[in-house]
């Protein structure tokens, strides 16, 4: 069998070890845009500077070739040292800077190569190749670059992030995302506008930062922020739906976040039946997380279980939200410290991130109604809570906010950053000759997929409304969302392609495409809602040689 792996970054590195060790006699060919495998954009130059942090630890990476405690111990002293890291000191414990990551993923890399030519498998890898199409000719699969093509039997989707752009080029001082960094990496003597406060916002925060001032610890290893003599005005403006800033990272007791707990094909087999067709988030947030903080925090289980999900959110946001966002940030900071140096979780937190890995998978079951539930409700919890900022980015914040350079504004969900024709954005009420967006990776929609021929062959995902009159309350509202079939049947359009439990491709029709996988997370978000980076490449790697091996599951 011939397969081709369409980017060559972290999903690819996942999937390209399974495939090794399935044992199986496959025919690889890598498709790179760039000159390296295994960093992807997240750990490259692409997507990261010196001043970035990867926001997990060694001991929270899944399986492969070499520990990355070991791993340091191979890294010349000279990279070390631009680091500050001694390799005696280090352990598993600990977060690394992304770039430096990123060299250890490309070794691993290379080291998967290595043992799969020792194995007899064929690699091909085009490094510095642009796919430009992926054609499915019903019994091979056409890879189109700008040099010409290949056919193969089987395609794995694995691009990786993409920053659509749309005024960025056009309107100085727009950015429509912060990447590459080096793009804002400037000296500014004036406010600069960041819409979000998530980890994307805080890389932007990060490289301005350090292209504005310099950083000092004192000697209680307290950091502080001062401003360059001719950046007298710097200042960051973050603008935040919610007014929060996401919590810092504590140490976690399930270090992969309750792969164990997705529930199993059989379990929603059953649930399905006895649901008219669907799978309940109520049963997911009691089952994925209300049962084990009642294992684990029976105090904390007391307080909430007799809570909804949306009444648990409330309750929870509105703990967040009854504080400054800053004194939040230095209080869970302290929180977390205390929870690495003691080794114990928090745990509420911990198994909040059990039920997005857990929900994730599933998600394509839930109905429309509870699909609009969970983007509403549940998500925006979510995200501020398990984005796990490292500490020393939370240090960074803590510093140029006390040296009054930072501050955190709450917009309304209304309110959108407006092009402005002299340059940089109207936002709030405020024009910024300088504005980064950083909302994160953006759902990609199924129309704004690069790939016609994959666009052809698959079909836009959507989920169906449990009560029919909810949907078509909608539909008279003009939500374009919203479609209804010849049935009267209403379903509700959710971003990117609809994939199988195999991510594998649908059509139209809702049967399964054999000959191509999709594992490039911002065109499947639709039935994926919230996906955990290196987590969920290794895990959805699993399913996807199952496909490859096996014969195909029902998508009923």
């Amino acid at each position: 069998m011939t397969i081709a792996l369409i980017g060559g970054g972290p999903s690819a590195l996942f999937g390209y070890k399974r495939l090794i060790d399935s044992g199986q006699f496959f025919e690889v060919a890598i498709y790179e845009k760039t000159g390296s495998l295994g960093c992807g954009m997240p750990y490259s130059r692409s997507g990261s500077a010196d001043e970035h942090i990867t926001n997990v630890s060694g001991n929270e990476i899944p399986a492969l070739s070499s520990d990355v405690a070991d791993w340091i111990k191979t890294v010349p002293k000279d990279t070390l040292d631009k680091y500050h890291i001694d390799s005696d000191k280090f352990n598993d414990y600990k977060v690394l800077p992304r770039l430096l990551f990123g060299q250890y993923l490309c070794d691993q890399f290379k080291i998967l190569l290595k043992k799969a030519k020792e194995n007899g498998v064929e690699t091909n890898i085009y490094y510095n190749t642009t796919v430009t199409d992926i054609q499915d000719q019903q019994n091979k699969v056409a890879i189109i670059t700008e040099t010409g093509e290949n056919t193969y039997d089987r395609v794995i989707v694995c691009t990786g992030h993409l920053w659509l752009k749309n005024h960025e080029g056009e309107i100085p001082g727009w950015f429509d995302s912060p990447y590459p960094p080096e793009k804002i990496a400037r000296q500014v003597n004036f406010p600069v506008a960041i819409r979000g406060a998530s980890l994307t916002a805080i890389d932007a925060v990060r490289t301005l930062g350090r292209h504005n001032g310099s950083f000092e610890k004192d000697e209680k290893g307290k950091l502080s922020f001062k401003a360059n003599t001719d950046s007298p005005d710097f200042k960051i403006v973050m603008h935040s739906r919610n007014g929060l800033l996401p919590a810092v990272r504590f140490h976690l007791e399930d270090t992969h976040l309750g792969k164990d707990t997705v529930l199993s094909q059989e379990k929603i087999r059953q649930i399905r039946k006895a649901n008219d067709g669907f799978l309940s988030l109520d049963y997911v947030f009691e089952e994925n997380f209300k049962k084990g903080i009642k294992e684990h925090d029976p105090a904390c289980y007391a307080e909430i279980k007799d809570l909804s999900m949306e009444a648990f959110v409330d309750h929870m946001m509105a703990k967040r939200e009854s504080q400054d966002p800053f004194d939040l940030l230095k209080a869970e900071y302290a929180e977390a410290d205390r929870s690495i140096k003691r080794h114990r979780s928090v745990y509420w937190k911990e198994s909040l991130a059990i039920l997005s890995f857990a929900m994730n998978y599933p998600a394509k079951y839930f109905s429309a109604e509870d699909m609009l539930r969970l983007q509403k409700t549940l998500m925006p919890l979510i995200s501020v809570v398990i984005a796990f900022v490292p500490q020393s980015s939370a240090e960074t914040l803590m510093a140029l906010h006390d040296a009054g350079r930072l501050e955190l504004v709450a917009v309304k969900d209304t309110e959108e950053p407006e092009p402005n024709e002299k340059g940089g954005a109207v936002y709030a009420g405020q024009h910024y000759q300088f504005f980064v967006d950083c909302i994160g990776q953006p759902h990609i929609p199924f129309e704004d997929i690069p790939f016609e021929g994959l666009k052809k062959a698959g079909t836009p995902a959507r989920l169906k409304f449990r009560d029919s009159k909810a949907g078509q309350a909608l539909l008279n509202q003009d939500n374009k969302n919203i479609t209804q079939d010849n049935n009267g049947d209403c379903y509700l359009k959710v971003p990117g392609l609809a994939i199988n439990d195999r991510f594998q491709l649908l059509d139209g029709f809702n049967a399964l495409n054999e000959r191509v996988y999709v594992m490039a997370v911002p065109f499947i978000a639709g039935f994926n809602p919230d996906y955990s980076g290196l987590d969920f490449g290794e895990a959805a790697s699993k399913p996807v040689l199952d496909g490859l091996l096996g014969t195909a599951i029902e998508t009923d």
